[in-house]
């Protein structure tokens, strides 16, 4: 670019970086963000060569930080012990975390969001790589394990903690929430009602609820609720499973 900044036409994968208004300097520039942990990268410009004609002004330092090609995700749709448990078996997903958002405030607990006053809602984050599973697919496959139709309800779960959602990073995820569900209208009898609202933070839950169900598996809940969900899931998506994952279906 010569400016000794690195500088490319593109990101390297889609929703791999995020963009905000910058005002700092006296300037107005548009700031790019890690979409995964935040950090700044640089700046993009609208002069760059064709066809896209931008220029990704990105800090060389930031670049070298860099560790492999993850993204995150962020949904809830009932209790997250359920969708923990869903999305721990993908293929191309590394980490799960239960956790909230979506509410009114700071560093909630598990008691307080079971009130149904903080606004939250039981989520996961899902750590994923997008070179092997994209968020649409991430998005079909949450849609297709919960009931997208019900308002604040799953089963006998009830609540707004349990309400059905998509928190989007950017806009382009935002599009992509829009389209999969637009997609997906056709495949329910009832109108999908999932909430699709920007990620301001995710609050990790506490740790006796990570990897419930891998370290409760004989608990009457997920006896109950989780084992048919994810019976049901492994038969709809078996080429997304991780290895062994298939298997156990097969034995079970």
């Amino acid at each position: 670019s010569g400016t000794g900044w690195p500088a490319f036409t593109q990101p390297a994968a889609e929703n791999a970086i995020a963009y905000q208004k910058d005002i700092t300097y006296g300037m107005v520039r548009v700031e790019t963000t890690c979409n995964t942990c935040d950090a700044h990268l640089g700046h993009v410009f609208p002069d760059g060569p064709g066809p896209g004609g931008l220029r990704y002004c990105m800090n060389a330092v930031a670049l070298k930080k860099r560790e492999g090609n993850e993204l995150k995700a962020t949904f809830g749709g009932g209790c997250f012990w359920c969708t923990e448990a869903v999305f721990n078996q993908l293929k191309g997903v590394t980490k799960v975390e239960s956790g909230y958002s979506g509410g009114r405030i700071a560093n909630p607990t598990y008691r307080e969001v079971c009130s149904g006053l903080t606004g939250h809602a039981e989520v996961i984050e899902v750590t994923y790589n997008p070179e092997q599973l994209t968020y649409a697919d991430l998005l079909r496959i949450h849609l297709s394990t919960h009931n997208p139709t019900t308002l604040d309800r799953q089963g006998a779960d009830t609540g707004t903690q349990y309400r059905s959602v998509i928190f989007y990073r950017n806009e382009s995820e935002k599009r992509t929430a829009m389209e999969v569900i637009s997609e997906m209208r056709p495949v329910f009898d009832e109108p999908i009602v999932t909430e699709v609202a920007p990620l301001e933070y995710f609050y990790r839950a506490e740790d006796y609820h990570q990897d419930y169900y891998a370290n409760n598996s004989e608990q009457g809940y997920c006896q109950a609720v989780i084992d048919p969900k994810l019976r049901k899931f492994r038969e709809l998506f078996k080429g997304k499973l991780k290895d062994g994952e298939e298997e156990k279906e097969t034995n079970g």
